[in-house]
């Protein structure tokens, strides 16, 4: 039957709806299950209710759409037809799963219900059919642990705590060790907590059971720990959860059926062979949810070679098909192998650019390909992350070892309460048994993650490794009494607030505070990042002021300075006081002597960034603070500054008084300063240009860009620019040399984006201050919005941090307005971004949109910028559009 809103979508062996570009609608995992039904893999049939049912139902305080329910009837009939069994039949029974899956994969954010359509009849039939009274009661009490937890709220500790003593009880300490008539009996305790929990019955009738549990899942989107997972995520512009209903298999048949997870490479080290861990005898719960402690896959090979086999092909031809690695999970049911879920497997930095590396090499992908979809920014940004000295601790030390599940080095203050995470100041390792999706904010404040159950799959260490947090998973060597807030191995106790490190690479726990050492990015990395150079358009620099950091962006490949900020120079020892006798200098005599006195300082300074950056750019930001920063405002810093000036500690308490301003970023700085006492301009020009002039005379190239900033109209460009111009023509007249050099200014007041048409007309190139540019903006004060800007996030007044991902709407139509007026009078005009957000992929990504000629950041971010920006063209460019490098670079 033909609806006007399609909300059901089926699949399977017969009918298939949907296909791997539904993503939005059916979620990543519906996509995935009709996408694999097309191309000949073994997945149970079923459908997916879609995303848009899901926001409906949500905004209509869960009333489902009007014909929803007819819709997921009819699918029902599908499946019946597919699987021929009936839906709650006493005889032939459908059982079906309920899952979650949003258009981007949040592993274990929302909800998921297996056996549904089990009541007392049902288990009777499941019994005669399988001849297999044990698999129907481990069914049966599952079924109500997991309807009870996710539908109604009834907490998983209460079933835990009944299955734990019922072992105790008949003196086993496994699960599975437990007879048919034990767990018949647990259905029947699970039942009863069911009833004292809710006040009602166990629901029998299974429609009744799918419609709660679609709500269930429904709901499950708005849950705090979904939410708080996309917010740390950056996950933004979804509308909800689509539903996969399916037939359900069953590995917990007993000793020829099992569960489990796989990747097709190595989710860690990119190593290229199967990786991943199975449970004979059990549901996928128990794997991914750290509840036992799996097999690696490779162990399935020896005792299952046939299946094993399968399994690999499977996989090969997943990972061909969406020319990515694969997060695989599966069961096997009575020597069948069904394949219940594929998507882009989460990885660590190191092992994103050695599958994207590897792929390209193996043919499977182009190198456009592996730079566009199988490396993202935060991946690079991970490679920059530390990793432990191999000297800095001894085997002594080691209290501990599991399953290196996220690779990297964390070191900080034992907690075991996910809040207490959050709250900490200093650095935090969490340590848990095992992690729920609860946790995740928790999981997100720590520099890494301890758990003593669980494996390579558990919910620890897929989420670890999203997020490039070390994690050390399954540690049986230790125990954790959270009553008494330790752990212990036998042999040394552990406290909360005790310092421990974690070996990630390893899965080495370590007690006490190690020292960690730079890493080493290797031999992928560094072919990664030339196809990256042959792409980019759009070039990328840094922001740096000290020889020492330019030194650093150079070898992260800037291809110049985008802002030196000339302030920080001021601030070294040696040359501080000679800038505060400059501002308590009561005459331009006075100031200029002082000057003359910081010229030596500033113009080595230049020596040294431009002999660095050598044939390279290098933007020099005149002075911006006010003055006040430069002066002490304790009372004891200003006796003790007062002598060594030699001034009375009430003269200088005067001008310091003098200084104070009611908004200073509002107040005398920027160009204001440079208009008021043009010596500092003067100054600042001489050593520039001596210092190019002296390198210049050495054969070396130098480009010095001097930079105004705050600039809110033409007449104060004007007005300095006459002044670098005099001083820069005065000098190089002296020495009978010309250097080329550049002047331009910052763009951060709005007043001048708007009139970048008349500054353009003298200025060379212009910079988009975008800190500030946003505080004026928004009206923000940057110091003093973090009171108020995390509640504007939480309750989507903001989508994120405007201080660190660019407001496109807002502050980004102020650098559209600049750039396009700017290059109306001077198509020439060299425009780029120098404010944090030039380090940010999705402000790169709209700089490149914006036609900017380059973003610039701190030295640290460099290559997370160079990759950004080679995306941001892959993704708006065809084949045909893209540049010619393009072409040579593909062959």
């Amino acid at each position: 039957m033909s609806y006007p809103e399609k909300f059901v979508y089926r699949f399977g062996k017969t009918v298939t709806d949907g296909n791997k570009k539904l993503k939005s609608l059916l979620g990543g995992k519906g996509a995935n299950l009709a996408e694999m039904s097309t191309i000949g893999i073994p997945v149970p049939p079923g459908f997916t209710i879609t995303t848009e049912a899901c926001k409906s139902t949500i905004d209509n305080q869960m009333n489902w759409p009007e014909t929803l329910l007819e819709q997921v009837e009819e699918g029902i009939k599908n499946l019946e037809k597919e699987m021929d069994l009936t839906f709650g039949d006493p005889e032939k029974p459908l059982l079906i799963s309920v899952r979650s899956g949003a258009a981007v994969s949040m592993p274990g954010m929302m909800d998921t219900i297996l056996n549904l359509g089990l009541n007392d009849e049902v288990a009777e039939a499941i019994i005669k059919k399988t001849n297999n009274e044990r698999f129907a009661y481990d069914s049966y009490r599952r079924f109500i642990d997991m309807f009870g937890d996710v539908v109604m709220g009834v907490s998983h500790e209460l079933f835990e705590e009944a299955i734990e003593s019922m072992k105790e009880e008949v003196g086993v300490s496994k699960d599975i060790e437990l007879s048919a008539d034990h767990l018949k009996e647990l259905t029947d305790r699970y039942k009863a907590i069911y009833r004292k929990e809710t006040g009602h019955m166990f629901p029998a009738e299974p429609m009744e059971q799918l419609k709660f549990a679609i709500n269930a899942v429904f709901n499950s989107w708005n849950s705090t720990r979904a939410k708080k997972y996309r917010q740390i995520s950056k996950i933004h512009g979804l509308i909800g959860t689509a539903v996969n209903v399916q037939a359900m298999v069953f590995g917990n048949m007993g000793e020829t059926s099992g569960t489990g997870v796989c990747f097709t490479r190595n989710p860690a080290t990119g190593e290229s062979k199967l990786y991943g861990e199975y449970l004979i005898n059990a549901q996928g719960e128990d794997v991914v949810a750290g509840i036992r402690t799996p097999k690696a896959i490779a162990e399935l090979e020896n005792r299952n070679p046939d299946i094993y086999d399968e399994l690999l092909s499977y996989t090969r031809k997943l990972e061909a098909h969406y020319k990515n690695m694969q997060d695989i999970e599966f069961t096997i049911q009575d020597g069948d192998l069904f394949i219940l879920q594929t998507r882009n497997g989460k990885r660590t930095g190191t092992a994103a650019v050695k599958i994207a590396v590897d792929m390209v090499n193996e043919g499977i992908i182009t190198r456009k390909e592996a730079i566009k979809n199988l490396v993202e920014p935060g991946h690079i940004e991970q490679l920059l992350h530390p990793q432990f000295k191999e000297s800095s601790f001894s085997d002594k030390e080691i209290i501990g070892k599991g399953i290196p599940a996220s690779p990297g080095a964390a070191v900080g203050k034992v907690v075991f309460d996910s809040q207490k995470a959050e709250d900490a100041e200093g650095p935090v390792i969490l340590v848990r048994i095992e992690t729920s999706p609860e946790d995740v904010g928790g999981m997100s404040s720590s520099e890494g993650i301890l758990t003593s159950r669980g494996g390579m799959t558990s919910h620890a260490a897929v989420v670890a490794r999203g997020w490039g947090k070390p994690c050390v998973a399954g540690c049986g060597d230790i125990v954790i009494n959270y009553k008494n807030q330790s752990f212990t191995n036998g042999e040394v106790t552990v406290k909360e607030g005790d310092w421990i490190s974690l070996d990630g690479n390893n899965g080495k726990v370590i007690l006490g505070k190690k020292e960690l050492m730079e890493p080493d990015f290797g031999k992928e990395y560094e072919t990664l990042m030339q196809w990256v150079d042959e792409v980019e358009e759009m070039k990328v620099r840094a922001n740096a002021e000290t020889p020492e950091d330019a030194q650093v962006a150079r070898n992260y490949g800037a291809l110049g300075i985008g802002l030196a900020r000339t302030e920080h120079m001021f601030f070294k020892p040696g040359r501080i006081n000679y800038m505060r006798k400059m501002i308590i200098a009561n005459s331009e005599k006075e100031r200029v002597a002082a000057l003359e006195n910081l010229l030596p300082f500033q113009k080595q300074d230049f020596v040294e960034i431009f002999e660095v950056m050598e044939g390279l750019p290098v933007t020099v930001r005149l002075l911006d603070p006010p003055l006040h920063e430069f002066l002490p405002q304790e009372e004891s810093e200003i006796k003790k500054v007062a002598r060594e000036l030699d001034v009375s500690p009430d003269m200088l308490q005067k001008k310091v008084d003098q200084l104070k301003e009611f908004n200073p970023m509002l107040g005398h700085r920027g160009c204001r300063l440079g208009i008021t006492y043009p010596e500092i301009t003067e100054m600042q020009t001489r050593a520039i240009i001596e210092a190019a002039i002296e390198l210049s005379k050495q054969g070396q190239k130098v480009l010095p860009e001097i930079m105004i900033p705050l600039v809110g109209s033409v007449e104060e460009f004007r007005n300095q620019r006459e002044v670098v111009d005099r001083i820069a023509n005065e000098i190089m007249t002296e020495a009978d040399i010309s250097v080329e050099y550049k002047v331009g200014t910052m763009i951060e007041i709005p007043r001048a984006a708007i009139l970048a048409d008349q500054i353009a007309e003298d200025a060379d190139f212009f910079s988009f201050g975008t800190n500030d540019l946003t505080q004026l903006t928004y009206g923000f004060s940057r110091d003093d919005a973090v009171k108020f800007l995390p509640s504007y996030i939480e309750t989507g007044i903001l989508k994120q941090d405007p201080f660190q991902v660019l407001d496109e709407e807002g502050v980004g139509q102020f650098v559209q307005a600049g750039t396009r007026l700017g290059r109306m009078t001077n198509p020439d005009l060299k425009v780029g971004i120098c404010g944090e957000h030039g380090g940010d992929p999705d402000s790169i990504n709209f700089a490149y949109l914006t036609g900017l000629n380059y973003v610039s950041c701190s030295p640290f971010r460099v290559p997370v910028a160079h990759l950004a920006s080679a995306q941001a063209l892959l993704k708006l460019k065809t084949d045909e559009e893209a540049p010619e490098a393009l072409e040579t670079f593909e062959a």
